[in-house]
């Protein structure tokens, strides 16, 4: 049996490597502030332990979890991170586009218009979704 590996290190540099230096210093700060220790369990976890694993490319893990956030729905916010960190490592705008567009027969047109939303509004360089 595969046992899991979690690497706070790893997790942290490639959370630098796809959100920027200032999201691991802005905003994880911020909300340490508010709710102390969970930041880091996110980062470790997360970045640290699922996206260490082997099996998928970095690339494919990211276009897996813009097709997750969208079909959950009312996850806005971090859907706009993860568009900006999939073009950060190399997903082209018209791939996120098309993932979007995709989704709709399976998780409805109104999610997928939402995420649809998101991208556009990254992509035009807004923070807030139109």
């Amino acid at each position: 049996m595969r046992k899991a590996v979690i690497d706070r290190g790893a997790g942290y540099r490639l959370m630098g490597e796809l959100a920027g230096p200032e999201t691991v210093e802005g905003t994880l700060a911020g909300l340490d502030a508010l709710a102390p220790g969970f930041p880091d369990w996110i980062v470790t976890s997360l970045f640290g332990g699922t996206y260490q694993r082997e099996g998928l490319e970095l690339r494919d893990r990211q276009i897996a979890t813009l097709a997750a956030l969208t079909a959950l729905g009312g996850v806005e916010p971090q859907l706009d991170d993860h568009v900006r960190n999939s073009l950060r490592i190399g997903v082209e705008a018209r791939e996120i586009i098309e993932v979007m567009v995709h989704l709709a027969p399976y998780v409805g047109v109104p999610r997928a218009l939402a995420g649809l939303r998101v991208a556009a509004a990254v992509l035009r360089g807004k923070e807030e979704p139109a």
